[in-house]
């Protein structure tokens, strides 16, 4: 017999909470009551990262290991305080209703929907077409892990520390580690897209043991994808502090860098993983690693031949022509800038400058 609902009140408004005791993490016994106070802990620092931008649920009703749904379209009974954003949507040629979590309430509503994962935009809702971050999510084909994750993440870091941009780290919650830019200027999609391809594409020829940047999963054994198509406004990310649907109640947690050098050293994955007990402990502790994400102020670099080649269409059938045609104009000496090699080549002249400004920079005393 279902337990009645737990009548609660967040910050002025009234919500039924239901089945808290459900089991959503049968391996760890992590029921629907703890999702739900593990989101009101982390809130101070999750919210920050959601307000304003259109937010994709992933329920599990029946917990992990059962079936689950995305969920984009609030849903039409939830409650009139409860914010949400008119996206269109070519595919579905209609508008989609998306949640904006801007507030404690309408996360504490969200997680007793048993949305576990918590899926936001890259853009913020106002100007959707706007990505405030780059994000590149590199995924290991077994028996890789995140050990090989957090080698191919040092070098994202290395290139753009070349182009004198910060990058931040996070564990994906699940197998892999994901790097984010942040930018807060104005960019588009037709820009940080193909800059990613690119980038992805750079990896992949100079540690092609390595790296792949092509989702097929034939070639992705004992290699990392750096997948770049998560740079899309039809597409989102796992959020910082968001729960995962694994097997125990792991977390998409802010890593800083001596952390992923460890891991790699060490060559000990465990030490990337966090559950939800670990991750309060550690913002306690620590505070919000991600904080930068939001406000730090970055541009792209300008590379001749990358958005003029590869904005029209990142798809991979179409780099994949376009590719095929370089070649042949190459054999008839025309061939333009490829996108990779333009970011190399970028990077080449940006390294006796980044070594120069590190030569100068005066010592803290």
């Amino acid at each position: 017999m279902p337990t009645p609902p737990t009548v609660v009140e967040v910050e002025g408004r009234k919500l039924n909470l239901t089945n808290l005791d459900k089991i959503l993490y049968p391996a760890a016994g992590f029921a629907k009551g703890q999702v739900v106070d593990y989101y009101v802990r982390i809130a101070p620092v999750l919210i920050p990262h959601l307000a304003g931008r259109p937010l994709t649920m992933k329920r599990y009703p029946g917990g992990v290991g059962q079936e689950f749904f995305f969920e984009k379209n609030a849903p039409k009974h939830r409650p009139d305080w409860v914010k949400t954003a008119p996206i269109w949507s070519g595919g579905n040629n209609r508008n989609v209703n998306y949640l904006l979590a801007d507030d404690l309430p309408t996360l504490v509503w969200i997680a007793n929907l048993a949305s576990l994962e918590l899926h936001p935009s890259l853009s913020l809702a106002k100007d959707i077409s706007t990505p405030t971050m780059i994000v590149f999510d590199l995924d290991p084909g077994p028996p890789a892990d995140i050990v090989q994750c957090a080698q191919v993440g040092l070098w994202v870091r290395e290139i753009f520390n070349h182009f004198g941009l910060q990058s931040f780290a996070k564990t994906s919650g699940s197998k892999g580690l994901q790097i984010y830019i942040p930018l807060n200027t104005k960019t588009s999609y037709e820009q940080t897209k193909p800059f990613a391809h690119a980038m992805a594409r750079l990896l992949e020829q100079e540690h092609p043991d390595l790296v792949v940047s092509d989702m097929k999963k034939a070639i992705r054994t004992n290699k990392v994808l750096v997948d770049w198509s998560q740079n899309d406004q039809h597409k989102t990310t796992i959020s910082v502090y968001a729960l995962r649907a694994r097997e125990r109640p792991t977390v998409s947690t802010p890593v800083t860098w001596e952390e992923v050098e460890k891991t790699l050293k060490k060559k000990d994955a465990k030490l990337l993983v966090f559950e939800a007990k670990d991750v309060l402990a550690r913002v306690e502790k620590i505070g919000d690693l991600f904080e930068p994400v939001q406000t730090l102020k970055q541009k792209l670099p300008e590379l001749s031949g990358l958005i003029r080649e590869d904005s029209a269409d990142a798809s991979p059938g179409k780099v994949e022509e376009r590719t095929k045609n370089r070649s042949s104009a190459s054999e008839r000496g025309s061939v333009r800038s490829d996108p990779s090699a333009e970011i190399e080549k970028k990077r080449s002249r940006s390294k006796p400058k980044v070594a120069a400004a590190a030569k100068t920079k005066p010592s803290k005393k």
